[in-house]
């Protein structure tokens, strides 16, 4: 199945984190970050609008041509990048009365996250209806081929054991789990590229 790939601008951005969030409101971390599921979807988009505008100028976000599946990236190379633009603010604007909880998890990579120069996988999602046909597959093929090209490193918090595995067959390694407060885990998965 061939899939076309393209590179998303800022004013896709909105469209790119309702996709995250519809994406993402399954994961058993959603539960604990936003434990009212009736504002769990909206509350989620509104922080992944503020992470997918950072990416659009500190990485790269890419989509399939029907936008079913979205990955962002940042490159974190000599430098990391900087933090969002008010980035408290507006956290307490999207989350509010469970700001907290995000500013945790925030901390949590912050502790995990690794030093050497690579490119992160932030977020990699796919429609609900449209998982498993291999469309996160293409966008990361898409992204590896370049890193692989210029010999660069990648990482990512797998938040789940299917997206663990999914990453390990893509050539990423897990280390040990970090947690949440009640326990859900997140694997860090580092990949070296190929061929070097």
């Amino acid at each position: 199945m061939s899939v076309t790939i393209e590179r998303l601008g800022p004013e896709e951005t909105s469209l790119v984190a309702n996709r995250i969030a519809e994406a993402f409101t399954a994961l058993e971390v959603t539960y604990w970050l936003v434990p009212d599921a009736s504002k769990r979807e909206a509350v989620l988009a509104g922080d992944f609008e503020i992470l997918v505008g950072h990416a659009m100028r500190h990485g790269m976000v890419y989509a399939t041509a029907d936008r079913a599946s979205v990955a962002v990236w940042f490159t974190s190379v000599g430098e990391p990048p900087p933090p969002p633009a008010d980035y408290d603010a507006r956290l307490a604007a999207a989350c509010g009365e469970w700001t907290d909880r995000f500013q945790h998890l925030d901390e949590l990579f912050a502790a995990n996250h690794p030093h050497p120069d690579h490119h992160h996988l932030a977020f990699l999602a796919t429609q609900p209806g449209r998982q498993g046909q291999g469309l996160g597959s293409a966008l990361m093929r898409e992204h590896h081929a370049w890193l692989d090209a210029n010999g660069m490193p990648a990482y990512l918090e797998a938040s789940s054991p299917r997206s663990r595995d999914l990453y390990a067959r893509h050539g990423y390694l897990a280390g040990e789990p970090f947690r949440v407060p009640d326990g859900t885990p997140f694997w860090p998965m580092w990949r070296e590229p190929v061929g070097r």
